[in-house]
């Protein structure tokens, strides 16, 4: 009767064991939203824990079996054959499992990553965006140009460690065929928008460079005229304090 019961806890065990490799490992699943995704993460977790939950009546089994096969060789060593099987379909079963487990929990840990750069980079694109905007209406003097040129190209020295760590972590999920449409779909509108302002900020940038530069050269002519202008002013003061007659001076003078 022992040897019954115990085989019959043998073929609960291995048809257990089927279902679980037939609910756990051999569905396939799409993940085509976070929702999906992150279900099937917490699914695998409990999949992972109900079959290692399942070790100790394993243990027991296998030490029964062993006490018996001391009282009742020939049926102990029937029932043992069949416990070495159950045990490596088991063992099998919470490799399997595990490694599944660990995969999604990768994939997920890949989209949070992914979202978290891409909304490191959109406040970047914010203000990149907020600075171009500043440089529409500037007055027109020196200063506010040079600072408004600085302020710019600041921005636009950002890295681009964070756009390849987008680039690399959406083309994997994407490889994988995990959110496909909807990283598709983020990375496209990102690109856009980044080419966009990169364009237009680059472009403002020339313009503000151009702008100081003629500033620049403008200020520096001023500064001549003025300088010439007064070296002329004091030498006519001379003329004057001299009271030297107009016909006298050399013909610039007059």
């Amino acid at each position: 009767e022992k040897a019954v019961n115990l085989k019959k806890d043998l073929a609960e065990m291995q048809e257990w064991m089927t279902q679980a490799e037939e609910e756990y490992l051999e569905k396939d699943f799409e993940y085509k939203s976070p929702e999906e995704l992150e279900n099937a993460v917490e699914e695998m977790k409990r999949a992972k824990e109900d079959v290692l939950q399942k070790e100790v009546r394993v243990k027991i089994l296998k030490d029964n079996i062993k006490m018996l096969a001391t009282k009742v060789p020939s049926s102990g060593q029937e029932l043992a054959t069949e416990l070495n099987i159950v045990l490596e379909n088991y063992q099998l079963l919470c490799n399997r499992i595990r490694g599944k487990c660990h995969t999604l929990e990768e994939v997920w840990s890949c989209w949070i990553e992914l979202l978290q750069y891409l909304d490191l980079e959109t406040a970047w694109l914010n203000n990149l965006e907020e600075r171009v905007q500043m440089t529409g209406n500037l007055p027109d003097k020196l200063d506010a140009v040079n600072d408004a040129l600085e302020s710019l190209e600041s921005v636009l020295r950002h890295p681009a460690d964070n756009r390849t760590q987008i680039r690399e972590l959406g083309q994997t999920l994407i490889d994988g065929g995990i959110l496909d449409d909807i990283i598709s779909e983020k990375l496209e509108a990102f690109n856009a928008r980044y080419e966009e302002l990169s364009h237009l900020a680059v472009s403002r940038q020339i313009t503000l460079e151009q702008q100081l530069q003629t500033m620049r050269e403008t200020d520096h002519m001023l500064q001549v005229l003025q300088e010439s202008l007064g070296d002329l002013d004091r030498q006519l003061t001379s003329y004057l304090t001299d009271r030297i007659d107009a016909f006298q001076m050399p013909q610039e003078a007059q």
